[in-house]
């Protein structure tokens, strides 16, 4: 667990937003591109409970890069800022504490800083920590230059021979060269260190120049070498030589574009490395709203994704116990307990805003069956939100039509403790 007083620049358009008296009003005059919001019924899989009003909109805009620049770190089955922004701003005041307990690269937690909200977050994940933690407290682009400048890029390293099949020798020496001085500094590593890091580890692999590896998968999954290697014969391409230090800068200056040093707030942040269901650090009633978005059954596999990542953290995979169930009864029994430990750390009055989607070629609506699981801990079932869009850019990644294949809407039940 870690807590600290911590100064982020404010976003442009961040601003102290009162929540509505209603938020279902709120909702039903809610009017996108000329669009009213259409109320339906969802109904709710315990064969007893009446259906749950649902909200049916575009809510927030589908167009990428449209918040603010810290955001942009890559990472698997994460959503665009304006969601969480969508309940903070409406369900929260300045200084509320807003919490996810599976809070990935921290948009959540990134964006309720921003906004002027205490962030609290948690997750299983000890990479996580690493990607959001850095972004609460960034350094100056002059102080990431010094130190990149002060890194002995030519320090003998341990990094594997196999990794060559994604990276120029000269450029694998850089990358071992930096985890070396990085684990030699971490007993008291700062915040320029912590950011090159976090920058380095959303740099390993890309499908651009302005990654350090070879065209290989997105920068939010790493193949095996075994793959790589049978990419590199299917496009007849060799590793290219990267500038480790030089690309980290480029980078650093694009998430530090939108910050500004003469819009710094105070802000209590507190980020947990736990499971979701099992947080004693996060104290009972301290939270007002929780966002957050669960593992979804078996369609994501963390632990294969993040493999090179977790060798340049000195993270030991198979340590990290990681939510994977592929049976649907099982995951309901896992997020029962999750809420259970929600409606602990959650105020009275408190709401939760869980997102999840439709899986499995849209045959299994998750929203329908995450409802009984909040009921079962305590919470009331307020109303499902469902934020409906024309472009999903995971299926775009893929290759595949939009609002046929992956994930094209936002299903968000809202909760509240009683």
């Amino acid at each position: 667990m870690h807590e600290t007083q911590l100064l982020i620049p404010l976003s442009a358009e961040a601003t102290g937003v009162v929540a509505p008296a209603s938020f279902e009003d709120d909702l039903r005059a809610f009017v996108w591109a000329g669009r009213p919001t259409l109320v339906a019924e969802t109904p709710v899989d315990d064969g007893r409970s009446a259906p749950i009003r649902t909200f049916v909109n575009e809510f927030w805009t589908s167009r990428q890069r449209a918040a603010h620049s810290l955001h942009e770190v890559s990472y698997r089955a994460c959503f665009k800022p304006q969601l969480p922004r969508f309940f903070i701003e409406r369900l929260t005041r300045p200084g509320d504490v807003v919490y996810d307990p599976f809070m990935g690269r921290g948009t959540t937690i990134l964006e309720a800083a921003l906004l002027g909200r205490s962030a609290y977050g948690n997750d299983v994940n000890p990479l996580s920590r690493i990607l959001v933690e850095p972004r609460l407290r960034p350094p100056t682009l002059d102080a990431i230059r010094t130190r990149l400048a002060a890194v002995d890029w030519t320090r003998p390293s341990d990094a594997p021979d196999d990794l060559l099949a994604f990276y120029h020798p000269e450029t694998l020496q850089e990358i071992g060269a930096l985890r070396a001085h990085l684990r030699a500094h971490a007993a008291a590593e700062d915040s320029v260190d912590a950011w090159i890091r976090m920058v380095a580890v959303n740099r390993l692999t890309g499908h651009s120049p302005g990654f350090f590896s070879v065209y290989t998968l997105p920068p939010n999954q790493a193949t095996s070498v075994t793959a790589q290697r049978k990419i590199n014969t299917k496009r007849a391409q060799v590793p290219p030589r990267r500038d480790v230090p030089a690309l980290i800068l480029r980078k650093s200056r694009a998430l530090l574009a939108d910050c500004r040093a003469d819009r710094p707030i105070p802000a209590r942040h507190r980020l947990c490395v736990a499971a979701a269901a099992a947080t004693p650090d996060i104290p009972s009633a301290s939270v007002d709203l929780v966002v957050t978005s669960p593992p979804f059954l078996d369609v994501v596999d963390y632990a294969g994704d993040n493999w090179l990542r977790c060798w340049f953290c000195d993270i030991e995979p198979a340590q990290v116990e990681l939510t994977v169930v592929r049976k649907l009864d099982d995951w309901r029994r896992e997020m029962t307990a999750v809420f259970r430990e929600l409606a602990r750390v959650l105020r009275p009055g408190g709401h939760v805003a869980f997102e999840v989607g439709e899986v499995r070629g849209g045959t299994v609506r998750l929203e329908e069956h995450v409802i009984p699981c909040g009921a079962a801990a305590g919470l009331l079932p307020r109303l499902v939100l469902i934020n409906a869009q024309q472009f999903t850019k995971t299926a775009a990644c893929w290759g595949v039509d939009n609002n046929a294949k992956g994930t094209n809407t936002n299903r968000i039940v809202v909760f509240q403790r009683t």
